[in-house]
């Protein structure tokens, strides 16, 4: 059940991320309204989460998968630019969380 709420919160905060992008500065209500309940979710999530996994572990791999999947949203969806320093920045980013897993996501 860890892995389906830390899942959730990852998505939760995907979705905030990117909504915040089209809030533009939080001047656009739905956005706005996205980047905050997207949050809002994403943490709750996390916090159900950490009664069974240990926070540093939970963090990384939240932290980490949420990183990897916006940037790849930018370069994939939003246009931002694609250069190997950052598609190697991504596999370090998800390489880290790995060998972070490997030490036990307890």
């Amino acid at each position: 059940m860890m892995y389906a709420t830390l899942t959730g919160a990852i998505l939760a905060e995907i979705l905030a991320t990117t909504s915040m992008k089209y809030s533009d500065g939080f001047t656009r209500l739905w956005p706005s309204l996205g980047t905050a309940l997207g949050y809002l979710i994403a943490f709750g999530l996390l916090a159900q989460t950490l009664r069974e996994m240990s926070i540093g572990t939970a963090y990384a791999i939240w932290s980490g998968a949420g990183t990897a999947a916006i940037a790849a949203i930018g370069m994939v969806f939003i246009g931002e630019p694609v250069n190997a320093a950052k598609i190697l920045g991504v596999l370090l980013v998800v390489a880290g969380v790995v060998v972070l897993n490997l030490g036990g996501a307890h």
